[in-house]
């Protein structure tokens, strides 16, 4: 059975470290919070890594890694964590709340790397999620200690450059093989080896950068020019490490081996924060004598150079690249020197604006997943931007107007929490009546509907819509008036719910203005109908959902627009439609992460489980009771409780009653219980699997939901109406 978690495949030989690994292991086993220190480049994250996926079968919830470098500001550590345990949590809570709540019952590893630049902020969340979850243990990456009560230290050395040991020498062969066939560490040349590896202090990424110039240099030649170039640097800086000296030397060498053009791309580089791809690379790096096609060629000599690795891709098939932390750094260094970082950072802002204008547009289109998946991708840069906005002088606007742009992201793609982040600063930053202004109160309002924040959302959409009166934008207006309705339409005033979507749909109507959000007015139209007894009118509103969906080729609606004709059609006695819908509202809602939409599936799944099967067999009321559980757990990270309205929450009581009434007590508490120990994508798994007839009571069938995840987010041919 495969691990559980999000660690990475390697993509090169691990070499050496049998002790440090087999000393990570025995710590991880004795104490909760391991830290392995030490320099840049001398191999933290690969042994943290390799010993987390040894560590896998001693932990039932997973090994998770969360890559701290990708992140510049502190107060996103919560939110990274909680992305990289697949988390989504659409609540108003403190990311540290959701974090201690989510991780209180699980055995679970939690991978840091490279959190140095975090410390402050690291140090007492990891303490406080300890304290919380007994079975949780953190293993960090640092070049310093967190410093918190019960930490052990790990120090890493370099490794061995002497003796049968030598894991230095090795290394290099291995690399030095990978870029020029054939080589390997012979008698004639095994002293000039030594000699490099000794050199470079046995660090590995400096002997990794070495190893790169044996296509071009021979291992004599880049011992000399290592001694001779860089002697000046021997002395590094006053109180500096050896290996660091070491280190920027090995670096700085393969900087000078460099062509001009390429030290120079390699600087405009490390303005990217995580992945890019080649066109990001291009359209940020161009200018001032470098053309695009001097970028694609110094891309290709900067990852023949192993200055740049190339990451696998997405599914969307484009190749992707980042920089190593510590090469990044330097490159950033050089930037700052020439005086070019202000102006490659509003290139990469523009880009990633550009990025999220388009993903604004294509998220109403067949592509819907792919925009979901390659703004994913963009995730470490978008934070990038927005940070870089709100943080020089004169982009507020701009700041208001890329977070208000994301809205597609922060509620379609489940980042629900981030999204208020950036939002909430960009306001308070740009208190004057714009455009940008007036989406972004009505984006964070719609969040805070979403988080159950409701009080928060309406004076928010309340200024938005007289901001929209007195400066006469339409658009805002109808989106200030739309999202009241969905604030009436949880509060369970109907009348006045449907009175609002109406009135939005006649300004979306005058606009010629038709999106995902047109579609969502007209589906929570139709549930206002609906719910107030009106089921022919709903079902008019909810069918021109799905018919408008299929035209366009849009999913994320649609599966909105699925749950409540899978709603209606159960109504009538039609199960086997209403469970077909049901299930599909839960794939596609998984796909893009959107919890709201899938838990509202899930809810009306187990009211389905109620029902007899069209093959005469009974409902099975235990499978219910384990899916109500698996939705309790998941209400507890989107807000309240089926928003806390009398009439969403009508199939949820419905459900429970057949479940009293037909399972003893104790029965049905265990089945909950196990639903509660449900994971998202075993949850999803269990969902589309169809009926468990024949389950011995007690036993729930808990299938392992990582083996089917890459087909979960792949379209279901045949299950559309």
């Amino acid at each position: 059975m495969p691990g559980i978690g999000n660690l990475p495949a390697e993509l090169t030989g691990f070499v050496g470290r049998r002790v440090e690994l087999a000393i990570a292991q025995r710590m991880l086993r004795r104490v909760r919070l391991v830290t392995v220190v030490g320099p840049g480049g001398v191999g933290k994250s690969r042994l943290a890594l390799r010993a987390a996926a040894a560590a896998v079968p001693d932990f039932a919830d997973g090994a998770w890694l969360v890559p701290c470098a990708e992140l510049t500001d502190p107060a996103l550590l919560g939110h990274a964590i909680a992305e990289a345990l697949r988390l989504t949590d659409g609540t108003a809570r403190p990311a540290r709340e959701v974090l201690r709540d989510f991780l209180a019952p699980r055995r679970l590893l939690l991978v840091l790397d490279g959190c140095e630049h975090l410390v402050e902020e690291a140090a007492p969340l990891v303490a406080a999620l300890l304290a919380a979850a007994p079975g949780l243990r953190v293993l960090a990456s640092s070049r310093e200690p967190l410093r918190v009560e019960g930490e052990q230290q790990l120090p890493l050395p370099p490794l061995p450059t002497e003796g049968p040991d030598a894991d230095a020498v090795t290394l290099f062969a291995q690399r030095a093989a990978a870029v020029l066939p054939g080589f390997s560490v012979t008698a004639r040349n095994a002293a000039q080896v030594t000699a490099l590896c000794r050199r470079l202090d046995g660090i590995p990424l400096a002997i990794e950068l070495a190893a790169g110039r044996l296509p071009v240099l021979s291992v004599q030649q880049i011992t000399e020019r290592l001694d001779d170039r860089f002697a000046v640097l021997t002395g590094g800086a006053r109180g500096a490490l050896p290996r660091h000296q070491t280190l920027r030397t090995a670096i700085g060498w393969s900087h000078e081996l460099c062509s001009a053009q390429e030290r120079l791309l390699w600087a405009r580089l490390s303005v990217f924060v995580g992945c890019f791809d080649l066109e990001a690379a291009q359209y940020v790096c161009a200018g001032e004598g470098v053309t695009a096609d001097d970028v694609l060629e110094g891309l290709g000599a900067l990852v023949a150079k192993s200055v740049v690795l190339r990451q696998p891709g997405l599914a969307d098939g484009q190749a992707r690249y980042r920089l190593l932390d510590t090469l990044r750094e330097y490159g950033a260094g050089w930037l700052r020197a020439c005086g070019a970082e202000n102006l490659l950072r509003r290139r990469h802002r523009d880009w990633y604006l550009g990025l999220a204008t388009w993903g604004e547009v294509e998220w109403f289109s067949p592509r819907q997943l792919e925009t979901s998946a390659r703004t994913q991708a963009a995730h470490s840069n978008l934070r990038a931007a927005l940070e870089y906005c709100l943080t020089d002088p004169g982009e507020e606007q701009l700041a208001l107007f890329l977070a208000g742009t994301l809205w597609y992201f922060w509620v379609g793609c489940g980042h629900l929490g981030e999204g208020r982040v950036w939002l909430d600063r960009a306001l308070e930053l740009a208190p004057e009546p714009t455009e940008a202004r007036a989406k972004a109160l009505w984006v964070t309002g719609y969040l805070s509907i979403l988080q159950g924040d409701r009080l928060h959302a309406l004076r928010l959409l309340e200024e938005c819509r007289r901001q929209a009166l007195d400066t006469g934008d339409d658009r805002a207006l109808a989106y200030a008036v739309h999202r009241q309705g969905c604030a009436a339409l949880i509060a369970d005033d109907l009348d006045r719910a449907a009175a609002l979507f109406d009135e939005a749909l006649w300004h979306y109507d005058q606009l010629g203005e038709l999106n995902s959000n047109v579609l969502m007015a007209m589906f929570e139209l139709g549930l206002a109908h609906t719910f107030r007894g009106d089921a022919a009118t709903g079902a008019a509103w909810i069918g021109k959902v799905l018919v408008e969906c299929e035209r366009f080729g849009e999913r994320w609606a649609y599966a909105y627009g699925l749950f409540a004709s899978g709603y209606a059609a159960w109504a009538v006695g039609d199960l086997v439609q209403a469970r077909v819908r049901a299930r599909e509202c839960v794939r596609l809602n998984h796909a893009f992460r959107d919890l709201v939409g899938l838990v509202l599936g899930v809810e009306l799944l187990a009211l389905l489980a109620t029902e007899p099967e069209g093959n005469g067999a009974p409902g099975d009321l235990r499978e219910a009771a384990t899916l109500q559980g698996a939705a309790h757990t998941l209400w507890r990270s989107v807000g309240e409780p089926l928003f806390g309205s009398d009439n969403f929450n009508a199939a949820h009581e419905a459900c429970a009653r057949r479940v009293r009434a037909g399972l003893p007590e104790a029965e049905a508490a265990e089945a909950f219980r196990r639903g509660t120990t449900l994971d998202l994508d075993e949850l999803v798994v269990r969902a589309l699997a169809g009926p468990r007839t024949g389950t011995p009571p007690g036993e729930a069938q808990r299938p392992h939901g990582r083996k089917a995840v890459g087909a979960l987010r792949e379209p279901l041919a045949g299950q559309r109406e």
